[in-house]
């Protein structure tokens, strides 16, 4: 008996799957143990069961690991200095902003890993499969740019963290090779398994908080006035700047197709409705975990500097660059000196974002591109996209904070930009019957989506036109904005509309 439309995972079978490239290969994947229970009930119910099987402990334990892996993107560099720039300027009064904002971060990454688990293909697959070619090409430029803006801060991040690390021994520049290396780690971890490359995120991840969590300890914080920045919502005219900011920063075009593609690094049969919900309780779970780590881990840092230095002449000249040193001169020396914890943390940041930028790279080329290639000459593509430009930035700015300060803010600008494409691709695939089957989202979560999507698109669009009504003049200049402006908001507009309208193409070229 054939299968109804309502009660299959998607089953996209318009392309031979054998040719092509896909995120993990059957041999890399985590098995996961079925229990007793599970077998009794195939046979109870067969293949075509809806409700998912009980919570398991075990089974969590499987799962665990893409969404962290997907957290690092909340704790890279960029946002880090986001943090330390709004505890100086706004104090403990955006903590309810990261919070909520994290919250909208979770929302949208839990509808990535929905889509990959759901459809066995990940975001960047699904761009190339349901576009025009033409519109697949724009999309994977994008997603490339984005990816090279992000690596451009995240091995800045990490070069900073090693200068500060060896006294000034090392610069800039050697910062960054060292940094580069971390794509042959990478390899070399990827090599033994999807599981030992995610312990060695998991110790990043807890050498981030250990060390951020040490510094929050020896600032120590008004309780009261952090959990009134929890809980009561509060903006000024001084701090709505560092508020776009905080929302602006949390979303991160590559991490939405990354999560999509790491979800299916665990063996989830597509064929039994009950196991792919199954998979995507555990993932909402576990990704909920991650994040509620992400937020404290930048509460930690946010804190630290509100505490430190609020209210002071130095709130509005704290960057990544100087932050350590004026930590230091705040709170001194003791034991540990704070200078180098906060370079240890800040060092764990960028080398883990930067590792998990190549991984997201492999899947955004291959995804889009759809072409084989080995792993270790992909991911030295896709590093060298970075790298070089890197180094060029810091030769050039190495001695300028102020110059480094506005490379920064046009990278922002860069990823800012980027951000519809991510977003407006994902909201329509989730939404489709034809694409999802019975797990696309209903119309309340579509609602709650859209408004989300909506809300950081506006707030980044709102930072975009503020960053070029002061850094453009000049009639060239201007014409040159007001046509990219047009092309750009059309291309918004279409993926929209055809979203509202979706046929997938290859069908409509067919029929």
């Amino acid at each position: 008996m054939s299968r109804s439309e309502n009660d299959r995972p998607l089953l996209i079978n318009r392309i031979d799957e054998e040719e092509e490239e896909r995120a993990y290969d059957d041999t890399e994947k985590v098995h996961i143990v079925r229990d007793e229970d599970d077998n009794e009930r195939d046979l109870e119910y067969g293949v075509g069961c809806g409700g998912a099987p009980p919570f398991s402990w075990r089974k969590l334990w499987l799962f665990t690991g893409p969404g962290f892996l997907m957290s690092i993107a909340f704790l890279d560099p960029g946002n880090l200095e986001g943090d330390l720039q709004a505890g100086a300027v706004a104090g403990y009064s955006l903590l309810w902003l990261l919070m909520w904002a994290t919250a909208m971060g979770l929302l949208v990454q839990l509808l990535s890993a929905r889509l990959g688990v759901a459809t066995g293909r990940h975001l960047a697959e699904l761009c190339r499969e349901e576009y025009p070619t033409w519109a697949g090409m724009v999309l994977w430029v994008m997603a490339e740019l984005a990816l090279i803006g992000s690596d451009i801060q995240e091995v800045i991040g990490s070069a900073i963290a090693i200068k500060i690390l060896t006294n000034g021994l090392l610069p800039l520049w050697a910062g960054v090779i060292i940094t580069a290396l971390d794509c042959f780690v990478f390899l070399f971890l990827e090599n033994y398994g999807i599981r030992k490359l995610e312990a060695v995120f998991a110790v990043l991840i807890g050498t981030m908080a250990v060390a951020f969590a040490w510094m929050f300890g020896q600032a120590k914080p008004s309780g009261s006035e952090l959990l009134v920045g929890i809980l009561v919502p509060k903006l000024s005219s001084r701090t709505i700047q560092k508020a776009v900011g905080v929302v602006g920063c949390i979303i991160m075009p590559h991490n939405v197709f990354l999560h999509s593609a790491l979800v299916q690094s665990r063996e989830v049969n597509k064929r039994q409705k009950y196991r792919v919900q199954e998979a995507i309780n555990y993932y909402t779970i576990e990704s909920t975990i991650a994040l509620i780590v992400s937020f404290m881990i930048n509460l930690f840092v946010t804190t630290v500097f509100a505490k430190g230095f609020y209210n002071t002449d130095l709130a509005d000249s704290i960057g990544l660059v100087n932050a350590g040193q004026y930590l230091q001169d705040k709170y001194g020396g003791g034991l540990f000196p704070i200078l180098y914890i906060w370079g240890i943390g800040l060092l764990a940041a960028g080398q883990s974002s930067t590792i998990t930028g190549t991984y997201a790279g492999q899947f955004i080329m291959g995804g889009f591109l759809n072409f084989k290639m080995k792993k270790w000459l992909r991911a030295l593509i896709t590093r060298s996209c970075a790298i070089i430009p890197t180094i060029i930035v810091a030769l050039v700015f190495d001695s300028s904070e102020a110059t480094l300060d506005v490379l920064n803010e046009w990278l922002n600008v860069l990823q800012s930009i980027q951000i519809p494409f991510a977003l407006i691709p994902l909201l329509c695939l989730v939404s489709k019957e034809q694409i999802m089957g019975s797990f696309k989202i209903g119309p309340f979560y579509q609602t709650i989506a859209w408004l989300v999507a909506a809300l950081v698109i506006m707030i980044n669009g709102y930072l975009l036109l503020e960053f070029f009504s002061s850094e453009v003049s000049g009639v060239i200049y201007t014409g040159f904005v007001t046509v990219f402006t047009a092309s750009y908001g059309a291309f918004i507009v279409y993926l929209i509309a055809r979203g509202i309208n979706f046929t997938p193409w290859r069908f409509k070229a067919e029929s």
